[in-house]
């Protein structure tokens, strides 16, 4: 590396599992806020807190508001959520949520078993969107749910993004959250398709939602690394799923296992590893949500933070 860049690159983790897990597996209020505290105190600062939906459709989320005005309050905090409408999307900005994403499918099948419309008619809900959140204080972005192809179709590719990402940018939505919601994507996928992206919007608004049903989640970190990706949606302990997909794993990466994985390649995180794994344990075994990952079951590679060397990839 250049004397220039001598300063390690940093990733910002959002950590999904509050609505992720929950969505899935019900817990009480004070539950999720404890979650939120053993999170806050081993470093994590960004958070995608519930989502505002019918509370019929996911019962799980349906204390939202409550969850929002009981996390504690720290120096940079960023709360996130999903919204399905303009009615959920009015919710979050009277909840102080930062930033709301929009639930926007791919998979046509699935958009119409999550939120009963078309992908096209979504669309036509997300400009509705846009217009309110114009002038309210808030980042309204959107999800592209099954990126990469999903849950039960062949992969897309980078061809099958663009009609969706002009009509993203013609609507003035350019915060995007791709997700590989069913674990399609190895390294040469996710390069594709996030190269196709970054050529429609800047790297400082792309987030991508790791999933890691098919075991690939961890080789997609260093592909987006090396692309400029420095937003990363990962789950504590790999938890979640989602209703309407019962059944099937619907997890995102483990949290603790991307930590030690950057870390170890030298990006920082800014997250204390020991004190996420007591976490992702607790979440695990405490409250009965179902986890995956490796670091939890055999501890943290024991040179972790002690000279590691960062890799250059040419932020």
């Amino acid at each position: 590396m250049s004397e220039e860049n001598t300063v390690p690159p940093q990733v910002h983790i959002r950590e999904i599992a509050p609505r992720l897990a929950f969505q899935d597996h019900p817990v009480p209020t004070e539950v999720k806020i404890e979650l939120l505290r053993r999170l806050l105190d081993a470093g994590i600062r960004a958070f995608e807190l519930s989502s505002f939906v019918r509370p019929d459709l996911i019962p799980g989320l349906a204390d939202a508001e409550a969850v929002f005005a009981n996390v504690p309050r720290v120096p940079g905090l960023s709360l996130g959520c999903c919204v399905g409408n303009t009615r959920g999307l009015a919710r979050a900005v009277d909840a102080g949520a930062s930033t709301a994403a929009f639930l926007l499918s791919a998979d046509e099948e699935f958009a119409r078993a999550n939120i009963g419309r078309s992908t096209g008619e979504s669309l036509a809900e997300l400009e509705r969107m846009a217009a309110f959140a114009a002038d309210r204080g808030i980042v309204l972005g959107t999800y592209v749910i099954f990126a990469w192809g999903g849950p039960t179709g062949p992969g897309r590719s980078a061809e099958d993004l663009e009609p969706l990402a002009r009509r993203l940018l013609e609507i003035g939505v350019d915060h995007w959250i791709l997700a590989d919601s069913a674990g399609y994507a190895a390294p040469p996928q996710i390069r594709e398709l996030v190269t196709a992206a970054l050529a429609h919007v800047p790297a400082e608004n792309l987030t991508v939602q790791v999933h890691d049903d098919r075991g690939l989640g961890l080789a997609a970190l260093l592909p987006l690394l090396d692309l400029g990706v420095r937003h990363l949606d990962t789950a504590l302990a790999g938890s979640g799923g989602h209703p309407a997909i019962s059944g099937r794993r619907g997890g995102g990466l483990c949290t603790e296992d991307a930590v030690q994985l950057l870390e170890l390649s030298g990006v920082g995180t800014g997250i204390d590893l020991p004190r996420l794994i007591e976490a992702a344990n607790w979440l695990a075994t405490e409250i009965g949500v179902p986890g995956k990952g490796f670091v939890r079951h055999a501890g943290a590679v024991p040179s972790l933070g002690q000279g590691a060397q960062a890799l250059d990839f040419s932020w």
